[in-house]
């Protein structure tokens, strides 16, 4: 389990937790929450204020708003004119950054809790300096670059005792929880495989023309721990960072973080054993491809393996056959069964999400795990309702937001126990994907390995540029 701390513990946790790490964190220990009282507000920092962490604002607000980051001048301004124009924000006390390393080392005194909404090619560095400074830690998706950084962060949360939150939305819904309460209700009987698809499409996209980076942006903080690269356009802002191996992690990461998340927690699924691309199309060096079909198999005690299948992309060729001479399904990379099964019961299946295929039927559910049905309609209604074994949530902010002042349960998508084993899983898509069609990635999980093609191993943890540490 994650790491359930009293409220008092929630309220002293970040000087606690920056003390025990004064031997490998550069900054003093912080005189955080000691002194207040558990119905004090929150004092906030959000990284990435500009893009993604622009959700995170009214959240921020609604407790202290101490300090912004943004590596782009332009987004930043935008933000504080529109915090000035609030009256509520109190903008003249906010303190803005372009290096969140800077901002960590003036402001970590009157922060608790830390919103990290960059590319992820910067979130383990921000997240773990939050960490090692006692802070709680709500990290957008994909949680990481690396799966050794996934490892790290819940290890690290774990060790400084605070509260950790990935940003998959779904994960603190009803929809997921519903699922798993069929699922383990016997609604369709032992999970022979899954098939998870996507709507979007990411990958293969031209690299952009090097040129200086406008003087708005600061391109080596942008640049973080990556491997180094002259601005390209394409790459800043969002999303063209996504498709780029060394700073983005794909369609698989990026947004399955949502909906693969249905089979991996779902099922109680921890590290994969193996992966391997069944197909795969574009062909740009360094960006990940425009279509990508993987196959997983994770151990099940008492089960054989189950074979979790993913789809992303569209394919360049809208006539393309499979081997048995059938047309593939149009328009974007999915199973034929979402197609099979939207015709014959006219439901439509196709637009994304996860197909569950058991012993007695289908269950579907919707992107963000949402929705689910047993699949036709006539046996979802003919199956009782499951007991609600699962706590409810009342969304992803506060999920998070409540045992940072309360203390108690972890958030529900915390590091340690959830979505660092999930992303670290996750992950293994990417190096399967590096190792081209055919070729199976065999995983030693605990050991974060790949057993049969060592030169894979080099992604699994990343050497970071000088002036960035983990």
């Amino acid at each position: 389990m994650g790491t359930r701390i009293s409220r008092r513990d929630a309220l002293k946790r970040s000087a606690l937790a920056a003390g025990a790490a004064a031997g490998v964190c550069v900054f003093g220990a912080p005189a955080v929450l000691a002194q207040r009282s558990p119905a004090s507000k929150l004092g906030i920092a959000v990284i990435g204020a500009g893009g993604r962490g622009g959700a995170h604002l009214g959240v921020a607000l609604s407790e202290q708003l101490v300090a912004l980051v943004d590596i782009d001048d332009n987004r930043m301004a935008g933000i504080m004119k529109s915090l000035e124009n609030n009256p509520a924000a109190n903008a003249a006390q906010v303190r803005t950054y372009f290096d969140f390393r800077k901002m960590f080392d003036e402001c970590h005194k009157q922060i608790d809790v830390v919103f990290v909404a960059t590319p992820e090619n910067t979130h383990a560095a921000a997240t773990m300096m939050a960490i090692r400074l006692g802070k709680h830690v709500y990290c957008e998706k994909p949680l990481t670059h690396d799966i050794y950084e996934a490892r790290a962060l819940g290890e690290a949360a774990r060790q400084h005792q605070v509260m950790t939150q990935m940003g998959n939305q779904g994960h603190a819904g009803e929809g997921i929880r519903v699922l798993r309460e069929y699922l383990e209700a016997g609604a369709i009987g032992t999970i022979l495989e899954t098939h998870t698809w996507q709507d979007q499409v990411y990958g293969g996209r031209t690299r952009g023309q090097e040129r200086p980076a406008p003087p708005s942006v600061h391109w080596d903080e942008w640049i973080g721990p990556g491997a180094w690269t002259e601005y390209r356009d394409g790459l800043h802002p969002s999303p063209g960072w996504y498709q780029w191996m060394d700073y983005g992690t794909g369609l698989l990461a990026c947004v399955g973080s949502h909906t693969f998340d249905a089979v991996h927690w779902g099922l109680q699924l921890k590290y994969p054993t193996s992966c391997v691309a069944l197909e795969q199309e574009g062909d740009t060096p360094g960006v990940w491809g425009t279509l990508n079909t993987l196959l997983y198999e994770f151990p099940r005690p008492g089960l054989p393996p189950l074979r979790a299948y993913w789809y992303d992309g569209v394919r360049r060729d809208p006539n393309a056959k499979d081997k048995d001479g059938r047309p593939f399904p149009k328009g974007i990379n999915r199973p034929r069964l979402a197609d099979e099964l939207s015709e014959k019961y006219g439901r439509n299946l196709t637009g994304g999400g996860t197909i569950f295929v058991g012993e007695k039927g289908y269950m579907h559910s919707g992107v963000y795990s949402d929705g689910p049905r047993i699949v036709p309609e006539t046996q979802h209604k003919a199956f009782p309702a499951p007991a609600k074994k699962y706590p409810r949530t009342q969304g992803i902010h506060a999920d998070f937001l409540r045992p940072c002042k309360e203390g108690g349960e972890p958030p529900s998508s915390n590091f340690p126990d959830v979505s660092g084993p999930y992303m670290e899983a996750l992950l293994v898509g990417n190096l399967a994907m590096r190792a081209g069609v055919g070729r199976k990635v065999e995983w030693d999980g605990a050991n974060m390995k790949c057993t049969n093609i060592p030169e894979l191993n080099q992604y699994v943890k990343r050497e970071y540029r000088k002036g960035w540490t983990l």
